[in-house]
């Protein structure tokens, strides 16, 4: 009983490593109780501290390191029929292949965890984590942010039932990133106002309010802005880093679509000025538009303008005219017959 509680001290002490070491001391710390609890034979512990430096790679960035020694410390979980501490491992597995874009392995990874996890009880939290991680991946590898906004969902839920609020926010977040995608900014405002996320603030949140605001005007400006002004918690997020390029890229169809609406025809270098890019690439990005059916119209290099095709809007005076031109020869032809029958 000592040697469990023992072993359950040195686990509990390489989770809340001192955050004021530097990366290095960390990882120098668990592989000298890996290396301890190894001398002792105590295959369990040892095991228990490689899951825990696992994630520290991870944390620390170090995502290579962690998917190496996931993969090797899987194998021989497997044989142990550990699957508490499998599920967790793999879990760590799919956060590394996911950080090194390698979608495919993540979700592999993920699937296996999950298959493992519906054979045992796991901790509300673990569930919320696989939520989380299922939602990440539906976004990655599928765009599909309907499916990914519900995985989000339950993981804020799980993660909030078990009083993990750093988790929560970060599910929350996403949450709000989905909405933000499937170009739906307005609902970002009725999200926050729920009961559930009333007890969330922080810059995070503020953040993904600047973001849906600058979607919400079609604004390419205020949306830099609101990277510029949020770097740690936009750019410096891997998930909503990974979507940066897409989410950039919608923002300035809505911008140029925004700023086109009122002209039937419009320089390219007018627009180019408006929104401060190259009349280059202004040039190019209109005519992909085109090709897409986005814009219905054409460019015109020779003089540089965009001409934009309309249709013609058919006026009441116009449709009534017709209806009574018909209703005219519907009077014609009837009194054609009678004339026909009284010769």
């Amino acid at each position: 009983m000592s040697n469990l509680i023992e072993n359950r001290k040195l686990v509990d002490l390489c989770s809340e490593i001192d955050e004021s070491l530097d990366p290095e001391s960390k990882i120098k710390l668990v592989k000298e109780c890996i290396a301890k609890a190894d001398q002792n034979n105590r295959a369990f512990l040892r095991q228990s501290l490689q899951a825990k430096l696992v994630k520290l790679y991870n944390d620390l960035g170090q995502h290579n390191d962690a998917l190496l020694l996931a993969s090797t410390l899987t194998k021989e979980l497997k044989k142990m029929d550990d699957k508490f501490l499998i599920v967790e491992v793999q879990l760590e597995e799919c956060k590394a292949c996911y950080s090194l874009s390698n979608f495919s392995k993540a979700r592999a990874a993920l699937t296996s965890a999950r298959t493992t996890a519906n054979s045992i009880y796991i901790a509300p939290k673990i569930q919320a984590s696989l939520d989380l991680m299922s939602g990440i991946l539906h976004a990655a590898d599928e765009k599909d942010f309907k499916t990914a906004f519900s995985y989000f969902y339950e993981a804020f839920e799980g993660f909030d039932t078990s009083n993990d609020k750093d988790e929560a926010l970060k599910a929350l977040k996403y949450m709000l990133l989905s909405k933000v995608m499937v170009d739906s900014p307005d609902e970002v405002k009725t999200l926050l106002t729920q009961k559930l996320a009333l007890k969330y603030s922080g810059s995070d949140l503020d953040a993904m309010r600047a973001v849906a605001a600058a979607a919400k005007k079609r604004s390419l400006g205020e949306f830099n802005e609101a990277f510029q002004k949020y770097p740690t918690e936009l750019q410096g997020d891997v998930v909503v880093r990974k979507h940066f390029s897409a989410l950039s890229d919608g923002m300035l169809e809505k911008d140029l679509s925004r700023i086109i609406e009122p002209y039937d025809s419009i320089e390219i270098a007018y627009i180019a000025k408006r929104i401060s890019l190259p009349v280059q690439s202004v040039e190019k990005k209109l005519a992909q538009m085109i090709l897409d059916n986005k814009i219905d119209g054409s460019l015109n290099q020779a003089v540089g303008t965009l001409q934009i095709h309309r249709e013609e809007e058919i006026g009441s005076s116009y449709q009534t005219a017709v209806e009574t031109i018909q209703a005219l020869g519907v009077v014609v032809d009837g009194l054609y017959g009678r004339a026909k029958k009284i010769r």
